[in-house]
């Protein structure tokens, strides 16, 4: 098919883009070595990805951010010596509001994932995981989805219902119901915004309308609270 010359333009400027743009910086604070390694061979294995930095503590990577380095995605390990990963995320979030943080955790560790979700990270991912998992959480955690699984979900529900005298939630509109639907299942900001044939910041003012209603900041708890309050 024959492009308009606005068309073809408009393309070739997205061509150019995206072979310019940088990649996507990963950083891994794992204290496993031999996990560190492999998982980092995953992450530089991945097109327009690369895995920038890897500390086996909390405090050399708080050190880094200190120093003006600021990555997109942090794979986080849950239980790290000295600074452990929990209380680890409030101190990134408070040097780099806008990275991304996906937890790193044993089956076993749900406890752990729940507080860490609720803390302001954007999922968690298993480990072991298989290379196709840990692509997916990344790319999940870039396009602003939130990986969990029903288990995350149902502690952040269990959280939730304890908290004293909640606000009351208003109603969401049907545009917002599907946007948080589909967030539930894992879809980010772009795929739902292709999904419903929106743009992505009609998206995204769907999403701050839903926080501001659901009176939460995270998309996970949005999703529990909705499901709480049977708005799903």
């Amino acid at each position: 098919m024959k492009l308009t010359e606005t068309e073809f333009v408009a393309k070739t400027e997205a061509d150019d883009h995206a072979q310019t743009a940088p990649p996507v910086s990963v950083w891994l604070i794992e204290d496993n070595q031999n996990f560190r390694v492999t998982l980092s061979r995953v992450v530089n294995g991945m097109a327009g990805i690369k895995c920038t930095n890897q500390f086996s503590n909390a405090e050399d990577a708080l050190d880094a951010l200190h120093a003006g380095a600021v990555p997109d995605v942090v794979l986080l390990d849950v239980g790290l010596p000295g600074i452990n990963g929990i209380d680890a995320i409030k101190q990134i979030k408070t040097l780099s509001p806008t990275t991304r943080i996906v937890m790193l955790t044993v089956f076993d560790d749900h406890e752990k994932v729940f507080k860490a979700v609720c803390a302001g990270a954007s999922g968690y991912l298993l480990k072991p995981s298989n290379t196709a998992a840990i692509v997916r959480s990344i790319k999940e955690a870039i396009s602003g989805g939130a990986p969990m699984t029903p288990q995350v979900a149902k502690s952040v529900l269990d959280m939730l219902s304890g908290r004293a005298a909640p606000k009351p939630v208003q109603i969401l509109t049907s545009r917002e119901q599907s946007v948080l639907r589909l967030m539930a299942q894992g879809s980010g900001m772009k795929g739902i915004a292709e999904e419903l044939e929106l743009s992505y910041h009609t998206v995204d003012s769907h999403l701050r309308n839903i926080y501001a209603k659901l009176h939460v900041h995270t998309s996970t708890a949005a999703v529990a609270k909705a499901v709480k309050e049977g708005l799903l």
